[in-house]
């Protein structure tokens, strides 16, 4: 082994310590014991809310364990391997290849430890909205909303359209997905703020440049725990028709539900079911989880206030898209950049949320 690659072992050992570190082992090995102590409970499914937040507890602690206790078993053959490629070139070449597969899945688990914050193991609840730029802007928002599908599709997370709101010309006024994946709202989080795409506008006959921008909002799914108290009269309640793409009706009765709530001004809406009490539920659900981020919000505005934080946010224009006169994404505030829009847009995301999430605790860091 050369100083080169004895360097770079040295490097993972120590960031896999600080993993074993982060995640607790024996904690989370006493964490695994009690929850399958509850969930071998013969009243375990008396309480069908109860026995699935168990259930899924335990199935997400028992994956974290074997991902960490399979990295730390992959990291000790590594040394194995260098020790025998002492004899035999070919081993080397093996283990050198297996060092540097292992860095990018101990880099992937160092940034997910780094996902702590009270709602980060949350799914995501994910609202897309054209901005300035018309008929640009309207395509681009669904040019952002194909790109999570796919960042989702890829890592194999399952997703449900809760509406869409289609613009006359082409692409989307608004969209509303959730993924349903641990950890998805602690990840996209990062995505929130106010997207810039600059391009030749392929709806205008002069092919002049123009720039448009789509807002993405991402908040925590509500659980039982949350307890968001909702007052059925503070709410306004419309039924509508659903639409497709150009206006079209795809529905032939009033079973899409928009509900408005009247002290925070928040509008949700849901199309994707056939019945209107289905949308109803989905849409109280969506609801929910926005005011329960709201809350977050307030609260963190009242920690900053205290703090002398004057509010400042990591949202706001936060990435560039351009696609002429060069082609590059960037993100804004931590630099990272690639030349490569195409696979971007293809759910090619997770260099810029790997960056964010590191950025984002930097930031923790130096207000704590």
């Amino acid at each position: 082994m050369n100083l080169d690659d004895a360097a770079a072992l040295k490097e993972l050992q120590t960031t896999m310590g600080s993993i074993e570190a982060v995640v607790d082992v024996d904690r989370l090995k006493a964490s695994i014991a009690d929850l399958a102590r509850q969930a071998a409970a013969p009243d375990l499914w008396n309480d069908q809310e109860n026995a699935q937040a168990v259930t899924s507890k335990l199935s997400r602690a028992q994956a974290d364990l074997a991902r960490v206790e399979e990295l730390r078993r992959r990291l000790d053959d590594v040394e194995v391997l260098f020790e025998l490629g002492e004899e035999d070139p070919g081993t080397l070449d093996e283990a050198r290849s297996e060092m540097s597969s292992l860095a990018r899945d101990i880099e992937a688990m160092e940034v997910r430890t780094l996902l702590s914050g009270p709602y980060d193991e949350r799914e995501a609840l994910v609202t897309i909205r054209s901005e300035a730029g018309g008929v640009d802007a309207a395509d681009f928002a669904e040019m952002l909303m194909r790109m999570y599908l796919r960042w989702a599709e890829r890592h194999g997370y399952p997703t449900e359209v809760y509406d869409t709101s289609y613009a006359e010309e082409a692409g989307l006024k608004s969209a509303t997905f959730q993924v349903k994946a641990p950890f998805a709202y602690g990840t996209l989080s990062v995505e929130q703020g106010t997207h810039r795409l600059v391009r030749i506008s392929p709806f205008d006959n002069q092919g002049r440049r123009q720039t448009s921008f789509a807002g993405v909002e991402v908040v925590p799914v509500v659980d039982q725990a949350d307890h968001v108290d909702i007052d059925e009269k503070e709410l306004r309640i419309d039924v509508y028709r659903s639409s497709g793409p150009g206006g079209q009706g795809v529905n032939t009765t009033d079973s899409a539900v928009r509900i408005t709530h009247l002290p925070t001004g928040i509008v949700v809406s849901c199309q994707n079911e056939r019945s209107q009490l289905q949308n109803r539920a989905s849409a109280m659900a969506v609801l929910q989880a926005k005011l329960l981020e709201k809350r977050r919000q307030d609260e963190q505005a009242a920690i900053d206030a205290l703090k002398g934080d004057g509010g400042n946010s990591w949202g706001n224009q936060m990435r560039s898209y351009v696609l002429h006169p060069y082609q590059m994404v960037k993100d804004l505030r931590t630099n990272y950049e690639v030349g490569n829009p195409s696979a971007v847009f293809d759910g090619d995301l997770d260099g810029f949320l790997e960056a964010g999430i590191r950025w984002r605790r930097s930031q923790e860091n130096r207000t704590n």
